[in-house]
């Protein structure tokens, strides 16, 4: 866990492509089953894209603010929709899926500890319960970032790595572009995820929302 880091790279990682499958099939436990009578807010983009698209580009210019080493992630703040939470690391459990953060804890998010750090150099990932049995969890408002808005990473090396939005969509599980969500782009970025969609009691949720953002400041 990040609260025993001393200052070392993890010592294994995992390949993107085999996050990206994991990641793709393990968001599907972040679904808790909770009775809300509504429903989280959704990005503008449909789950199933007519135009074609499969989600934002890239930023054309990288911001140019130099990547930070490796260090844990130890919380993470999204200002806009007053996202405060202790962030915890997961892994992949036995089977290969991704472990979501304990459900009991609305306010916890995780980090995938296996991959880039925020900050680093590369495409760090932090995930979260949209809703639990008790009723709208940490990332309940994820769908209602918009482009410009700030997410905020605190690291455990005492350094916080400051990244922008550029895009935010949802995606169909079964249509879920790992590639284009998980993939580096030369510069560091952030990937913020938790389920979304159309829902029901049998399934639970249709897709995921995912935030992209790239860093543009550190302190």
């Amino acid at each position: 866990m990040g609260q025993e880091w001393r200052g070392a790279h993890p010592k294994r990682r995992a390949p993107w492509g085999a996050l990206a499958l994991a990641m793709l099939t393990g968001l599907a436990l972040l679904r808790n089953g909770s009775d809300v009578t509504f429903g989280p807010p959704q990005p503008a983009a449909a789950a199933a894209r007519e135009n074609g698209s499969d989600g934002p580009s890239a930023p054309r210019r990288a911001s140019g603010v130099a990547p930070l080493p490796y260090a844990p992630a130890a919380r993470v703040r999204i200002p806009a929709v007053k996202v405060d939470a202790p962030v915890v690391d997961v892994g992949l459990d036995q089977e290969g899926w991704i472990e979501a953060p304990p459900p009991q804890d609305a306010n916890l998010a995780g980090w995938y500890q296996n991959g880039i750090a925020p900050g680093q150099n590369g495409t760090s990932v932090v995930v979260g319960h949209v809703d639990n049995h008790a009723g709208p969890a940490v990332f309940f408002g994820l769908g209602s970032v918009r482009k410009g808005q700030r997410v905020e990473v605190d690291r455990f090396d005492g350094r916080t790595a400051v990244f922008e939005v550029y895009g935010v969509e949802v995606y169909a599980k079964e249509d879920f572009p790992g590639a284009r969500v998980y993939g580096g782009t030369g510069h560091p970025e952030l990937r913020v995820i938790t389920c979304g969609g159309g829902y029901s009691k049998d399934s639970g949720y249709a897709g995921n929302v995912v935030v992209f953002a790239r860093l543009v400041a550190t302190r």
